[in-house]
C-alpha cells in the first residue's frame, strides 16, 4: 500500500512539473522579448519569431548579459543620392568689415544635409500611330496599301499596364507586403481609378506568362550542388483543405557569389497539403545535400537531408527558459556546446569552402563527439517528457543529418537562408492574410520567385522587372531566355 501511494506521489509530482515546465514555456513566448525576433514589433510579427535568423550573440549562445545604453542610429544619406545645393549667403552689404571697412574673404562654409522626399506621380503614355496612304491611287481608284508603324509589344497588349507599372504593383505587394486594395486606394489619390480585381487579373496573366523563366530557374536549381528547403502555411479561400503550403527552394546565400561562377536561386512552390510527395515531386532527380529542419517529410526525396543546428538550439534555449533560477543547468551545458561550433563557423567566415571544411573536420568534429557523449548520459539522467528531455532527444533523432554539414564546406551549418527566404512570404501574408484561388496562389509563387532570386543576386527587383517586362514581349517562340536570369540580364540600358 505504501509502494502504491508512493508510486502515485510521484507521478503527480511528475506530472506537476512538466505542466510547471509547459506554462512557463508559455509565458516566455507570449509575454517575454523573442531571443530570435526583431526587436519593436510587438505582436505584428509574433507569428515568425521562432524562424528569424540569430544575431551573432545569440548564435554563440552567451551566458551572460551586457546591460548598455544603445544610442539612437543616426539616418545615412547615400552618396549615389542626387543633391540639390540651396546657398544661404548674406548680403553683399554685410560683407564688409565693420570695423576697418575692409571686403571680407570666404573662410569655409558650414553644410548640412536634409532628406526630400519627391512623391510619385503617375502619367498616361499616349502612343500614336499615324497612317499613311497614297492620294494618286486614290484619286485613280487604284486600291492603295495603307502604312503604318506597327504595335509596341507588350506583356499585357490590351491592358493599360507599362513594365514600371507591373514592376510597381509586385513589388509593392511581393517585395514590401502591401496588399492590392491598399495599391488601389494609393493610386486613386494620384488619379489612376486601377480595381484590385484588375490588377489582380494582371499579376496572374504576367506570371503565367513568365512561366518559362520559372521552370528555367527550376532546372538550374536542380543542377546546384547543395540546396536548403522550408515550407509555411497559406490559407487559400477556394480550396478543400483548411491549410494550404507554400514551400521555398534555393541555393547560395543572401548576396550574390563572390566568383561570379555560381547563382543564388530562390524558389517558391504552392501545394495544397504539406506532404512528403510534394518535395518529392519538385527536387525529381536531385541527389545532393538538402539542408531542411526536422519535418519528416523531406525523407521522401532522393537528397541527403542535412540537419539545422539552429533548431536543436531552439530546443535547449526553451529547456534554459525553464530550469528555474539555476544560475547553471543542462541546458546551458549543451548551448556551451553548441556555442563553440558556432564559433568554429564565425572564425571561418568568408574563408575558402575547403579550409572550412578542414576546420570541421578536426576543430567541430571533436566538439560533436564530446556533445553525443553528453547526450547519450543526459538520456539516462532526465525524464523524457520534459523540456530538456525533448531537447536532447530531438538532437539525437536529429544526430546523423546533424553531421553531415561536417561533410561539405559548402553546406551551412544551419537552415536559417531557408527561414530568411520563406520570411518575406510570411510577413506579407500577415496584411493580406489568404489567397483566393488556386491560381493565385500559384501567381504569387512565381513573382515572389523573381523578387526573392533578384534580391539574393544583387539587384533591385523593380529594376530587374522592368527591364524584364521590357524584354520579354521582344522574345519569339523559340528564343533563348538565359540572358533574362537575374545573374545575366543587363540593365546598363
Amino acid at each position: 500500500m505504501v509502494l502504491e501511494l508512493q508510486s502515485e506521489k510521484n507521478k503527480w509530482k511528475h506530472d506537476f512539473y512538466h505542466l510547471l515546465e509547459k506554462w512557463q514555456l508559455e509565458l516566455k513566448k507570449r509575454f517575454a522579448a523573442s531571443s530570435e525576433g526583431l526587436p519593436g514589433q510587438g505582436d505584428l510579427f509574433n507569428e515568425i519569431e521562432d524562424i528569424l535568423q540569430p544575431d551573432e550573440e545569440e548564435v554563440a549562445a552567451e551566458q551572460h548579459i551586457a546591460y548598455t545604453r544603445k544610442l539612437p542610429r543616426k539616418a545615412r544619406l547615400d552618396a549615389s543620392l542626387q543633391r540639390k545645393e540651396i546657398v544661404h549667403d548674406i548680403s553683399d552689404d554685410e560683407k564688409t568689415c565693420e570695423c576697418c571697412g575692409t571686403d571680407m574673404h570666404r573662410m569655409g562654409e558650414d553644410v548640412s544635409e536634409k532628406l526630400d522626399f519627391i512623391p510619385a506621380k503617375v502619367q498616361v503614355i499616349r502612343h500614336v500611330r499615324p497612317k499613311y496612304s497614297c492620294r494618286t491611287c486614290e484619286q485613280h481608284g487604284t486600291e492603295t496599301k495603307i502604312k503604318q508603324a506597327p504595335v509596341p509589344a507588350s506583356m499585357l497588349p490590351k491592358s493599360i499596364t507599362t513594365p514600371s507599372l507591373l514592376a510597381q504593383i509586385i513589388t509593392a505587394k511581393f517585395q514590401y507586403g502591401l496588399p492590392l486594395y491598399r495599391q488601389e486606394a494609393m493610386f486613386k489619390q494620384f488619379g489612376a481609378d486601377i480595381s484590385r480585381q484588375t490588377m489582380s487579373r494582371w499579376l496572374v496573366a504576367v506570371s503565367q506568362k513568365l512561366e518559362p523563366l520559372y521552370q528555367r530557374m527550376h532546372d538550374l536549381l536542380l543542377q546546384q550542388p547543395v540546396l536548403w528547403a522550408d515550407e509555411t502555411t497559406l490559407k487559400v479561400i477556394q480550396s478543400e483543405k483548411s491549410k494550404s503550403y507554400m514551400w521555398v527552394y534555393g541555393c547560395g546565400g543572401d548576396k550574390p557569389p563572390p566568383d561570379g561562377t555560381s547563382q543564388n536561386i530562390v524558389l517558391y512552390d504552392y501545394q495544397d497539403g504539406r506532404g512528403g510527395v510534394h518535395p518529392k515531386d519538385f527536387l525529381k532527380g536531385y541527389r545532393g545535400p538538402l539542408q531542411v529542419d526536422g519535418y519528416q517529410g523531406y525523407e521522401q526525396t532522393e537528397a541527403k537531408l542535412a540537419g539545422c543546428w539552429a533548431h536543436a538550439r531552439r530546443k535547449f534555449v526553451d529547456a534554459k527558459t525553464v530550469q528555474g533560477k539555476k544560475k547553471t543547468g543542462k541546458a546551458d551545458r549543451a548551448l556551451s556546446y553548441i556555442q563553440k561550433l558556432y564559433r568554429v563557423e564565425k572564425r571561418m567566415a568568408g574563408k575558402p569552402v575547403d579550409e572550412l571544411w578542414r576546420a570541421r573536420q578536426t576543430e567541430s568534429s571533436t566538439i560533436m563527439s564530446e556533445f553525443k557523449a553528453w547526450l547519450d548520459a543526459q538520456t539516462m539522467q532526465v525524464p523524457p517528457t520534459s523540456i530538456i528531455g525533448k531537447a536532447v532527444q530531438y538532437t539525437l533523432n536529429q544526430w546523423s543529418k546533424l553531421q553531415v554539414y561536417l561533410t561539405d564546406g559548402r553546406i551551412n551549418i544551419d537552415n536559417n537562408r531557408a527561414e530568411r527566404a520563406i520570411k518575406p512570404f510570411v510577413i506579407g501574408r500577415k496584411a493580406w492574410l489568404f489567397a483566393n484561388t488556386h491560381g493565385g496562389a500559384d501567381a504569387s509563387a512565381v513573382l515572389y520567385s523573381l523578387v526573392e532570386t533578384a534580391k539574393a543576386n544583387g539587384l533591385q527587383p523593380i529594376d530587374y522587372l522592368m527591364r524584364l517586362f521590357e524584354q520579354w514581349p521582344l522574345l519569339s517562340d523559340n528564343s533563348d531566355i538565359d540572358h533574362l536570369l537575374p545573374w545575366n540580364i543587363d540593365l546598363t540600358h
